[in-house]
């Protein structure tokens, strides 16, 4: 028998409560992207913004600095991939998956999101580490939409 949405959309089902979870450490985990995008502009003293420039006469402006640019380019990725993470995440949930499965791929996704920035923005490791994180997380949401368009037929 088919569970309706309601009694797949709270916290009894260890499903969504896992996706919430793993949705809200995302999150929390691209909010401090602009925090350490700010931290390298004050590390390298490069504003975008001539207002910026207060602190002492080395500020300035520029928009080439390659170190925020690196953690602007991160952030930029995790628009392009935690965000569909959340849409196909929470569809997922509806489909009424396996735990075992739903619960490990959203880890996956969380965590592999998590070592992507640390590779790409923290403490640069060069390929492959980037593309197996990138590809870690990038995999169980194209598995997770393909299962709620396969399901939705």
């Amino acid at each position: 028998m088919a569970k309706d949405a309601l009694d797949l959309l709270n916290f009894k089902n260890e499903v969504f409560k896992s996706y919430l979870f793993w949705s809200s450490v995302l999150l929390l985990k691209m909010l401090l992207m602009s925090l350490l995008t700010g931290l390298q502009r004050f590390r390298t003293q490069t504003f975008a913004n001539p207002e910026d420039c207060i602190l002492t006469k080395k500020d300035k402006i520029a928009y080439d600095n390659p170190h925020i640019e690196r953690v602007r380019r991160a952030h930029r990725n995790d628009m392009e991939n935690i965000l569909p993470f959340f849409t196909a995440g929470f569809f997922y949930v509806l489909t009424n998956p396996s735990a075992l499965l739903a619960i490990n791929l959203f880890r996956l996704v969380g965590v592999a999101r998590i070592i992507h920035t640390i590779v790409y923005a923290v403490v640069v490791v060069p390929q492959p580490a980037r593309g197996i994180s990138f590809f870690a997380a990038f995999i169980p949401t194209v598995y997770m939409a393909l299962q709620v368009a396969i399901f939705a037929l």
